[in-house]
């Protein structure tokens, strides 16, 4: 192994693109086979970067979210297939916009008197994992913001139920549409468990892999050790500091299942090392059965869902149980297999997980807004990490 190439690359990343502070893990059979840091963690630039910063994860949550799931179906207790309203009651009967979604287009968000029918198809569990339920991301829906005027601390209960009143963008399981899929089945954890999303998630996920420092409530501590944050500004073409602030936290009871994760590289990577070698973690413990984190190697999207996918930057991926999928070969533009899985964060988080060769990557940074770590940045990331592997 020779990752001389990665380090350079890394190392210029502020140069060429502005991005003042990053880390990197990769791990490979349970151990640490490269990290990589860079950068400062404030604004001023006096600081260097370190193990202990804390970062908000936003929808890297996701990919814990359906390991989480993923052990309710190992367990019985919830099938691929199952109706959410069998969780959620309140499910029973939705509806969907008499528009088609060609029509409105993709970026479209209904509000709650749009002129609608009930669906003739029922959500299921892999219609929400899947971003095909016909949810959209809008936090600002009619029903919420109605919810938060009466309830500003709503749990994430009642935020989900509140979804419910507003009618869906397609009939579900017929097109991909990015949404707030993940967010719904965090209420079916809690609803199946009886615990909190966040509760859930440290006795079954995190503890059991000795990880203690991921979360969905920092402490007034750990804020402390929040690495800056930062956006692109399009008008400037240049990325700017910015004033601390979790942007996905609709309520201070409300923890979403697709967003709300904030935490160290070193806890975050722990787990991907434990999905990918089987779902065993280093200190031995098993999250999950192989066969289920093998039922995450596989696309679900077909025919229009696929094409709805990669109008993005996802040529080489489709989507899977909630997360992405490659579904070309190693070599092609790449050297990565088929069936690699993961996803990324709206700051630009970055998570791949290849249980073929037992490799996990994590890469963060602390930037709104930006694209181009997601069409430049993460795939260069992912070659150079192969390519350092296989030297």
């Amino acid at each position: 192994m020779n990752f001389h190439l990665l380090t350079n690359y890394l190392d210029l990343l502020d140069e060429e693109y502005g991005i003042k502070a990053l880390d990197v893990v990769v791990t490979k059979d349970h151990e640490i086979v490269y990290r990589h840091m860079a950068g400062h963690s404030d604004h001023e630039g006096k600081i260097p970067v370190s193990a202990e910063d804390r970062y908000y994860l936003y929808s890297c949550t996701k990919v814990m979210t359906m390991t989480a799931v993923m052990q309710l179906i190992e367990q019985g207790k919830i099938s691929l297939y199952d109706p959410i309203a069998k969780f959620l009651p309140e499910w029973e009967h939705m509806r969907v916009i008499n528009d088609p979604f060609d029509a409105v287009g993709p970026d479209y968000n209904p509000r709650k008197n749009d002129p609608s029918h009930y669906t003739q198809r029922q959500v299921r569990v892999i219609d929400c994992m899947s971003m095909s339920a016909g949810l959209t991301y809008d936090l600002q829906s009619d029903a919420i913001q109605e919810l938060l005027k009466e309830h500003p601390a709503a749990t994430t209960r009642e935020v989900v139920a509140a979804m419910a009143q507003m009618p869906l963008l397609y009939e579900p399981g017929t097109r991909y549409r990015y949404s707030m899929g993940h967010d719904v089945m965090g209420a079916v954890i809690e609803a199946v468990t009886g615990e909190k999303l966040s509760d859930y998630l440290q006795q079954h996920i995190f503890g059991p892999l000795g990880v203690t420092d991921l979360t969905m409530h920092l402490t007034q501590e750990e804020k402390k050790h929040l690495s800056a944050l930062y956006t692109f500004d399009s008008k400037t073409g240049k990325i700017e500091p910015i004033p601390m602030k979790d942007f996905f936290r609709i309520s201070d009871n409300f923890e979403s299942g697709g967003a709300s994760l904030a935490g160290t590289v070193d806890g975050y990577s722990t787990v991907l090392c434990a999905l990918a070698n089987g779902g065993v973690g280093r200190n031995g413990n098993r999250i999950l059965k192989e066969e289920s984190v093998a039922m995450f190697t596989r696309s679900v999207l077909t025919g229009k869902q696929l094409e709805d996918f990669r109008k993005g930057r996802f040529l080489e991926y489709s989507y899977g149980l909630g997360v992405r999928v490659k579904v070309t070969p190693a070599g092609y533009n790449g050297w990565s297999p088929a069936g690699e899985f993961g996803w990324d964060g709206a700051a630009g988080a970055y998570a791949l997980v290849d249980p073929f060769n037992h490799v996990s990557i994590f890469y963060v940074q602390h930037i709104m807004n930006f694209s181009q770590v997601y069409s430049e940045v993460h795939p260069r990331v992912r070659d150079l990490v192969y390519k350092g592997l296989n030297r």
